[in-house]
C-alpha cells in the first residue's frame, strides 16, 4: 500500500520506524495537546499493536509513515481507525515540520484514499480543546466542528473538552 500525494508519500510502518514513532510519541512540543507523556513499554505496546498488515476490516488503526518526496525523509504519521461506519483519523508530526501543510496535504491523500479504495464516506477527528493547529488542518480538509464534550480529557492534571469533528465525503 502507497498513497502518494504532490510532495508526499505514505506507506505503512514497519519495525524500522520504531525510532520514529517512539520520538512522535515522547518529544513534549509534539505530544502536549494531545496525551501524558507515556511510559516506553506503553509506546512499544500502541507501536507493536499497528505494525500487522492492515486491512478495513482488521479492526486496527492504519498507521502510515509520511516521507517528504523531495527529501526522502520522515515526517510523521497519519492514519485512521475504521470501526465499520465511521474513520476516526489522527496524525503526528515532528517539529521540524510543522507549520509546512504535511498535516493537511496527508490527511486529505488518506481521505481520498479510503473514500476511492474503500469507499468509506465518514470521517472523524477528535481534538484536545487549545490545540487550534489540529482544529486548522481538520477545517482545511473540509471537517465541521459537530460537537463539544467538556472535561473529557486530562493531560497534566487539567481537564479539557473534547471537541470532535465530521467529515461526509
Amino acid at each position: 500500500m502507497l498513497i502518494t500525494t504532490e510532495r508526499l508519500t505514505m506507506r505503512q510502518i514497519t519495525e524500522s520506524d520504531w525510532p520514529l514513532f517512539l520520538r512522535l510519541n515522547t518529544e513534549p512540543c509534539v505530544i502536549e495537546k494531545c496525551f501524558d507523556q507515556p511510559c516506553v513499554e506503553d509506546v512499544r505496546a500502541r507501536f507493536a499493536s499497528r505494525l500487522p498488515r492492515w486491512s478495513v476490516t482488521s479492526g486496527a488503526w492504519l498507521c502510515l509513515v509520511i516521507t517528504d518526496r523531495e527529501t526522502n525523509q520522515a515526517v510523521g504519521i497519519t492514519g485512521f481507525d475504521y470501526d465499520g461506519r465511521s474513520a476516526e483519523v489522527g496524525y503526528l508530526l515532528l517539529p521540524e515540520y510543522f507549520g509546512l501543510g504535511y498535516a493537511t496535504e496527508s490527511l486529505q491523500g488518506v481521505i481520498a484514499w479510503a473514500t476511492r479504495v474503500h469507499l468509506i464516506s465518514a470521517f472523524q477527528g477528535i481534538v484536545t480543546e487549545g490545540n487550534v493547529d489540529s482544529e486548522k488542518v481538520l477545517a482545511k480538509c473540509g471537517f465541521k466542528l459537530h460537537e463539544v464534550i467538556a472535561d473529557a480529557y486530562c493531560i497534566g492534571g487539567v481537564l479539557y473538552a473534547d471537541r470532535i469533528y465530521k467529515l461526509n465525503t
